[in-house]
């Protein structure tokens, strides 16, 4: 990781500059709170909504519905007693850093997390039996 990665500056106008400023300030699990209040007081899901790119290739026509799926999206969905090795098991599978993977982990006491999206069905089930030895529950979806 010889790449830093260099901060966007972002705009802010002037009518939300107090609302940013007190957010900043907040913790990883203050702010894990608000997002649930919020979530509940306005009926809304913070939870990103995957959209699948559309490809270049032509998808073939389904028959009868019986054609079994071969690219799935990863999602974590509880992380079990084994926190720790739960957030390792996400370093290894995203790449991701080790604040980002805790981060991740914190996340899904609010909402499943996407781990890892268009993953072939082989990988997909390899992830999910690491992530089961260690007493997390993953979906493929």
């Amino acid at each position: 990781m010889a790449e830093e990665k260099k901060e966007e500056k972002i705009e802010i106008p002037e009518k939300f500059k107090k609302i940013v400023e007190e957010i900043e300030k907040m913790s990883v699990l203050d702010l894990a709170e608000l997002v649930k209040i919020l979530e509940k007081k306005f009926g809304v899901s913070a939870v990103p909504q995957v959209v699948a790119a559309p490809t270049s290739a032509p998808q073939p026509a389904k028959t009868a519905g019986t054609e079994e799926k071969s690219v799935f999206t990863v999602v974590l969905s509880s992380v079990g007693p084994k926190k720790i090795e739960v957030i390792k098991i996400v370093r290894d599978v995203t790449g991701k850093g080790l604040k980002e993977s805790k981060d991740l982990v914190d996340a899904v006491a609010s909402a499943p997390q996407v781990l890892k999206e268009n993953v072939k069905k082989e990988e997909a089930e390899e992830i999910k039996k690491k992530f089961e030895a260690a007493g997390a529950k993953v979906e493929l979806k």
